[in-house]
């Protein structure tokens, strides 16, 4: 059912892309593929980020109900659930933005793969439809002018480490795949002078001082910024190069994606500022327009 829903789907974009490029460059295909996909999720992600935004924002607030409820768990998860409610937050939105992107992504790594490992699926699992296409026939006639390169360079089946030892150009494209994740990761990540590193954490927690949750949980999260990257430096040396390609086209684009929402917070906030410094300085402005007289006769009005 899965196959059918997503993976079929996706994979007969990335088929048509490749049978409609000019050239009909495999590595340009995945990289036209990828930014498409990465435009329709648009949406979600933004919606993701925006989110997670608002969930950080919230962390003095926890702070203080953690403060307040003195240990009463039952005490704190009311008043937690009441700042979201006032907040018009929704603390399990995220899981349902993931829920609809994970199909996706396993979608196109399922596709990327399969047109590794057998390129004749180009034909056998595309629908009808394609079949029609002038390239698509060619394949179908002869496989061998599938083109799994990237404009020549990188050969797009081969691993970085195989039987002939050390595939640099496929190397070199783990390394910047793994330098892309890295970046995207640490684009979200809040920036803290005072914030303590989950060593810090725990051998302080070891001689009796309490560990604020809410601390340790942002301690494990930038640690997820060296983890990911680590995950798909040592999966890209096990899998095709086309692999990487994807991981790292679709990590730029993210990285743009996310770059774009945090300048419209910046500038929300900014506008924010503004217009409240303005209706500060009319308030005041008003206020001195007020004569001294009026004002006397105020406090009088006050003091009885």
């Amino acid at each position: 059912m899965l196959t059918t829903i997503i993976i079929q789907p996706i994979f007969n974009l990335l088929a048509l892309i490749y049978a409609i490029i000019p050239g009909h460059n495999f590595g340009l295909a995945i990289i036209i593929f990828t930014i498409i996909i990465r435009l329709l999720m648009w949406p979600l992600v933004k919606k993701q980020l925006h989110h997670a935004k608002a969930m950080r924002e919230l962390a003095p607030e926890l702070k203080k109900i953690k403060a307040a409820a003195k240990g009463n768990r039952q005490k704190e998860s009311a008043m937690t659930m009441e700042l979201y409610k006032e907040r018009e937050i929704n603390p399990f939105a995220s899981l349902g933005i993931l829920v609809i992107q994970l199909p996706i992504i396993l979608g196109l790594y399922s596709s990327v793969r399969r047109i590794v490992n057998n390129p004749h699926q180009l034909v056998s699992f595309s629908y009808p439809v394609l079949h029609h296409l002038g390239w698509i026939q060619t394949l179908s006639a002869n496989i061998h002018r599938f083109d799994d390169t990237l404009f020549g360079v990188i050969n797009l089946g081969r691993k970085a480490i195989g039987a002939g030892g050390i595939y640099w150009p496929a190397m070199i494209l783990v390394i910047v795949s793994a330098v892309a994740q890295y970046y995207q990761a640490k684009q979200l990540m809040p920036k803290s002078k005072d914030s303590r590193g989950l060593k810090q954490i725990l051998s302080e927690a070891g001689k009796g001082k309490n560990a604020d949750q809410s601390e340790v949980n942002a301690a494990v999260m930038r640690n997820t910024q060296y983890l990911i990257p680590g995950f798909v430096f040592l999966f890209g040396l096990s899998f095709p190069a086309a692999l990487p390609l994807y991981w790292f086209t679709s990590s730029a684009a993210a990285y743009f994606q996310q770059a774009r929402v945090l300048r419209e917070d910046a500038a929300e906030a900014d506008t924010a500022a503004v217009t409240k410094v303005t209706l500060s300085s009319e308030a005041k402005t008003d206020t001195q327009k007020i004569s001294p007289k009026k004002r006397a006769s105020r406090k009088n009005r006050r003091r009885k």
